[in-house]
């Protein structure tokens, strides 16, 4: 019986792999089962800190928001001007508000005396 020679299939799947994982450390990206184990590790970890990213950066942003406008008194506060931003309809979501805390500290004064009026 003569020699099959196999097709160029999983040879084409395992160099893709061991493209991604060429920046790993050590036997992470030679051997093929083990770089295999850390692709699904890498992968896993980057979907969950996407999320983890949105969730930490709406946090930053509702610190600099309640920073700008506790300055300007004490008795005012993030929710209640986050409060009155939905009764009066206005469409600023937090990262433009941040935005403005940060840029235009005025402009974010005029925006809280409008909504409190």
């Amino acid at each position: 019986m003569t020699r099959i020679r196999r097709g160029y299939v999983a040879r084409r799947r395992r160099t893709k792999i061991c493209l991604f994982a060429s920046t790993f450390r050590g036997t992470h990206s030679r051997l093929t089962r083990t770089t295999i184990q850390q692709k699904i590790r890498a992968l896993v970890s980057a979907h969950r800190d996407r999320g983890r990213q949105k969730i930490s950066f709406r946090r930053l942003w509702i610190t600099r928001i309640n920073a700008a406008i506790r300055e300007r008194g004490v008795s005012y506060s993030y929710s209640r001007s986050i409060n009155d931003l939905y009764k009066r309809q206005l469409l600023l979501n937090r990262k433009i508000l941040a935005q403005i805390a940060i840029s235009n500290t005025n402009c974010l004064y005029m925006i809280s005396n409008k909504i409190i009026k």
